[in-house]
C-alpha cells in the first residue's frame, strides 16, 4: 500500500504543470497557445528565452528528483527509478491538463540525476554536443533515448529496466519530431538568452 501511494506521489509531482504556469506567472500568456503548444522547456525558450527555459528545465527535472528521492527512501533504488519513471508519466499526461503534457525529456533527466549523476553528466554532455552541434533540441534527446538504457542496465537489472521504460515512453512522445529529424525538416531552436 505504501508503495502505491508513493508511486500515485510521483505521478502528481510529474504532473506539476511548471513550463504553464511560469509562464503565465511572467505574463507570456498561456504557453498551450503559442509555439508548439507543448508545454516544456524548449517551447518555453521560444516564447521567453533562454534564462526562462532553464528555469522551466530546473522545476522539471526537480519534480522528477524529488519522486526518485521519495521511491529510494522507502525502497530500493531500482524502486526509486521507477518512481521518477511515473513522475515522467505525470509530466507526459499530467492529470491538472487533461492528460495532455510536455514531452519528459527534463523529467527524463531529474530521473537519471537523482539515480546516478554520472550517468547524467554523460548524457548531458552528449545531448549538449549535438544539439548546439545539429541546432535540434531533438537530435540530442533521441540520442539519450539509446544511451540512458545502457547505462541503467550497468548500474542493475532494476534500474535498466525503468530507464528503459523511460525512454521508451518520452522516445514515442518525440515520434514526431522523430519523423521530422529523418525528412530533414525539424524546426532549430533559437538560442536567445531572453525575449
Amino acid at each position: 500500500m505504501l508503495y502505491f501511494f508513493i508511486v500515485l506521489v510521483a505521478y502528481v509531482l510529474g504532473s506539476i504543470p511548471c513550463g504553464l504556469i511560469l509562464t503565465k506567472l511572467m505574463g507570456r500568456g498561456d504557453l498551450r497557445r503559442v509555439g508548439s503548444g507543448n508545454i516544456g522547456a524548449t517551447n518555453v525558450m521560444r516564447v521567453g528565452g533562454l534564462r526562462m527555459a532553464g528555469l522551466v528545465w530546473i522545476l522539471d527535472m526537480a519534480k522528477a528528483m524529488i519522486a526518485v528521492w521519495l521511491g529510494c527512501r522507502v525502497g530500493s533504488v531500482g524502486f526509486g527509478a521507477w518512481c521518477g519513471f511515473f513522475a515522467v508519466v505525470g509530466h507526459c499526461f499530467p492529470i491538472f491538463l487533461r492528460f495532455h503534457g510536455g514531452k519528459g525529456v527534463s523529467s527524463m533527466f531529474g530521473t537519471v540525476l537523482a539515480i546516478n549523476p554520472i550517468i547524467f553528466v554523460v548524457c548531458g554532455i552528449e545531448w549538449l554536443i549535438v544539439a548546439l552541434t545539429s541546432g535540434k533540441s531533438s537530435a540530442g534527446a533521441v540520442v539519450v533515448f539509446c544511451l540512458v538504457p545502457i547505462l541503467g542496465f550497468v548500474m542493475s537489472a532494476a534500474v535498466g529496466a525503468a530507464f528503459l521504460a523511460t525512454a521508451i515512453l518520452v522516445a514515442i512522445r518525440h515520434r514526431e519530431n522523430i519523423v521530422r529529424l529523418v525528412s530533414g525538416v525539424e524546426s532549430s531552436i533559437e538560442w536567445k538568452w531572453r525575449k
